[in-house]
């Protein structure tokens, strides 16, 4: 059974900073795609981050491009998304996917809550 436990989240200053982690169960981590997603207040889910299952690759949204980074340890079964000069539009909940390919819907995990706010 596929689980995808996100942890990290909290109540930050704007300009602070947050690192989520996901723990991974149920599936041979090593083979999959990672991909972190936000959901803010009355939007629709956006891709934030994406690594490689080497880890080798990552792709970011702009909106995160040179403030975020995903990181994975493949033996620890865990992926890490690292937000610095955090702003109070990165206020979201920030879900782990787990797909087998880029096109695959995969598997969700239930989200932790970050919100930027003094």
């Amino acid at each position: 059974q596929v689980q995808l436990v996100e942890s990290g989240g909290g109540l930050v200053q704007p300009g602070g900073s947050l690192k989520l982690s996901c723990a991974a169960s149920g599936f041979v981590f090593n083979n999959f795609i990672m991909r972190w997603y936000r959901q803010g207040p009355g939007k629709e889910r956006e891709l934030v981050a994406s690594i490689s299952t080497t880890g080798h690759r990552a792709d970011y949204s702009d909106s995160a491009k040179g403030r975020f980074t995903i990181s994975r340890d493949n033996a620890k079964k865990m992926v890490y998304l690292q937000m610095n000069s955090l702003k109070p539009e990165d206020t979201a909940k920030y879900i782990c996917n787990a797909r087998y390919t880029p096109h695959a819907d995969g598997s969700w995990g239930q989200g932790t809550q970050v919100t930027v706010s003094s």
